[in-house]
């Protein structure tokens, strides 16, 4: 057995890890509760199998591509950096891409995840025209919306929970270049900071970064990137078209003692972070992509700044009609605690597409939270802010909602669990999280 944990390092179980390396010897692997693991991005508990746990980053392999229509089709294990890596100098990229680069196809397609475009071009399974899948009772089946069609959407955001991805296509954007034409919007709170959301909906690319410590008039004050894809003649001489990306140049060697992040430090990092940003606010710069959609993959193991108990993060959606005073309730009761992480990001969504997709048309915010204290009863509360406003939580990120909170931000759930009983009438695949939120008990 082996101890494994997710990006926050919460919570940490044993499991029985294997490192299948034929499609046969996956097959073999699946027994009562399995689940497919990916590069251990997701941040609680969903790619950690109620008993055994198939790792499938030995599946990195590119099966075709045609430049003609950027159709990609490639193995689940295959990481979003080798796509950009190989295929941005030939001038393409993913349409979608999530936070941190080094996830898997295999699990950005099991979440759906969703980046700065959401709100205008949707998410990671939108892209996707088909998929190979191995069910839990042992049958390999393609899956696409004309071919199997109800495995498909069950499988886009359905946390591995249909059966084990092998294979998929994707469709890749065609790009002039790997720079981002940037804008930066300086908002003194969280008013100004949803109007300049709103007013960047026709931008390809937004997200604000929240001080989530400011508080009174303040409360919400936020940096807001826009962003749109450089055209080589927007390029400063001698600039390469496609710049290369960087294994993290700095690495947290160990984990930090837990007092290191406090209302002293994150307030003092926040002051800096908005001041530093405020200046650049009004004008355009070209930045290359990977400081644009991976801030953090520039520090090695960065979760360990949070310490040796780890951390979660809380990120919730709420419908547009009631956000701004949902958000302004969740912002003050953080602020008021003091000690947030100085990692707070507020977006626009716009229509999930799978079943159990994370987005609906609304406001997502996201909280980085040490885990201490009385943190998880402070969560709760949060919660039924978030249920009470129609919205739910992102299963990708959570490690600790109830299933009450779960049941009542998921209606497609009856039907997503008629599908996975169909593909698996054993409960073959089953993973921590399906214990805790789907499966009978």
């Amino acid at each position: 057995m082996t101890l494994v944990s997710g990006w926050g390092r919460f919570p940490v179980v044993d499991t029985e890890m294997l490192r299948p390396r034929s499609f046969a010897a996956v097959g073999d692997a699946v027994a009562r509760g399995s689940i497919a693991r990916g590069n251990g991005r997701a941040y609680g508990d969903a790619a950690i199998g109620a008993a055994r746990t198939i790792e499938m980053t030995g599946f990195d392999r590119v099966r075709s591509f045609d430049p003609a229509t950027g159709r990609l089709r490639l193995e689940a294990g295959v990481q979003l950096s080798d796509i950009i890596e190989t295929f941005a100098p030939r001038g393409f990229l993913p349409f979608v891409v999530p936070g941190t680069r080094f996830v898997t196809v295999g699990g950005a397609i099991a979440a759906d995840v969703h980046g700065k475009n959401h709100h205008g071009e949707g998410g990671f399974g939108r892209y996707v025209d088909s998929i190979l899948l191995r069910t839990g009772q042992g049958e390999v089946i393609e899956a696409s919306r004309e071919q199997n069609p109800d495995a498909f959407f069950a499988t886009i955001g359905g946390m591995g929970l249909t059966g084990i991805i092998l294979e998929a296509t994707m469709r890749l954007r065609p790009v002039e270049t790997g720079w981002i034409r940037e804008r930066v919007i300086s908002a003194a709170d969280l008013d100004a900071a949803m109007r300049a959301l709103d007013a960047g909906d026709t931008a390809t690319y937004s997200v604000a970064w929240i001080d989530c410590v400011a508080r009174g008039g303040d409360l919400g004050r936020s940096l807001i990137y826009l962003g749109e894809h450089a055209r080589a003649d927007e390029l400063e001489a001698g600039a390469g078209r496609f710049p290369a990306g960087k294994d993290p140049g700095l690495a947290v060697p160990v984990d930090l003692p837990s007092m290191t992040l406090n209302r002293y430090s994150v307030r003092a990092f926040n002051e800096l972070y908005y001041r530093m940003g405020a200046r650049r606010a009004g004008s355009h710069h070209v930045v290359s992509l990977y400081p644009y959609f991976f801030p953090l993959d520039s520090v090695g193991a960065w979760n360990r700044i949070y310490g040796r108990r780890g951390f979660l993060q809380h990120q919730c959606v709420i419908p547009t009609a009631g956000a701004r005073g949902v958000l302004g309730e969740i912002l003050d009761r953080v602020s008021r605690r003091g000690d947030a992480s100085f990692l707070a990001v507020l977006k626009k969504l716009g229509e999930g597409d799978g079943l159990l997709s994370f987005p609906l048309p609304g406001y997502t915010l996201a909280l980085d939270v040490p885990l201490k204290g009385d943190i998880l009863d402070f969560l709760d509360e949060i919660d039924r802010l978030v249920v009470a406003a129609g919205g739910r939580l992102y299963l990708a990120k959570d490690a600790r909602q109830s299933r009450a909170t779960f049941e009542a931000g998921y209606p497609a759930l009856p039907r997503f669990n008629a599908i996975r009983k169909a593909l698996d009438p054993d409960g073959n695949i089953r993973s921590k999280l399906s214990q805790r939120l789907f499966d009978e008990v």
